[in-house]
């Protein structure tokens, strides 16, 4: 009897471990794959509406130019803030691969926003390319993981923000640790008390370790320009990032 028991605790175990398994794993690779299929699917859908932007080669009334003229920067247009849950955007980053699209939505509430779509962005933080701190969140090791990889990335990769109007880039500068009380990452100037903010940055925020919460990994990165959609995409998601 004594055995039978054994085997039977035994076999709760291994199945205990294989769902847990399944969870962390598995579980991330299927829900994260659901996230990736369904931000592309709205990316291919901004791609198919027809652009009312002037190309290069018109003036401002639609007729042709009769020189070349220079392009001029474009001016990042500022979004409104979202709704709780209401997607806006689609993150790209190169360094995590061709297929790494994860849908951007208001608010970072676990049953509103990071578990069913992805991304959130917090509340009251500046949106992409607006001065000040544009911030987001993201799971590093449950529901699809967007921010698995947050500690790879290398000084100077492309951190892409995907919205109907265009594409706004961001180069990644510096990780940090920090306690999960340290809200002063979400500042205009992250971690800098009174100050005004002078230039447009992006902080993504995770829990570490991954299966964790001891910690928050914190990304940052400083904007670079916004490129229209008539424009075709920045040359930052295509730029070879296998160094």
């Amino acid at each position: 009897m004594t055995g039978v028991i054994g085997e039977l605790l035994l076999t709760a175990g291994v199945l205990t471990l294989l769902y847990v398994g399944w969870q962390l794993w598995i579980g991330d690779f299927i829900i994260g794959s659901q996230f990736k299929a369904e931000a592309k699917s709205l990316s291919e859908e901004w791609a198919a509406q027809p652009s009312t932007t002037p190309t290069p080669s018109e003036t401002s009334n639609g007729t042709p130019a009769d020189e070349p003229v220079a392009p001029v920067p474009a001016q990042p247009p500022i979004l409104a803030e979202p709704g709780e849950g209401e997607t806006f955007g689609i993150m790209r980053i190169p360094r995590f691969g061709a297929d790494y699209y994860f849908n951007v939505a208001g608010g970072v509430s676990t049953s509103v926003t990071l578990d069913p779509i992805g991304i959130g962005h917090y509340p009251g933080t500046s949106m992409p390319g607006q001065t000040g701190n544009f911030a987001v969140a993201g799971h590093r090791g449950s529901h699809g993981a967007p921010f698995q990889d947050l500690p790879s990335l290398r000084v100077n990769d492309a951190i892409v923000i995907e919205t109907a109007e265009g594409w706004y880039t961001y180069r990644f500068r510096n990780l940090a640790y920090v306690q999960p009380s340290q809200v002063e990452v979400l500042l205009p100037v992250p971690q800098v008390l009174d100050a005004t903010a002078t230039e447009s940055v992006i902080t993504m925020t995770t829990c570490s370790p991954r299966y964790g919460s001891s910690e928050r990994a914190i990304a940052y990165g400083v904007f670079e320009s916004f490129t229209p959609r008539a424009s075709g995409p920045p040359a930052g998601l295509t730029e070879g990032v296998t160094a």
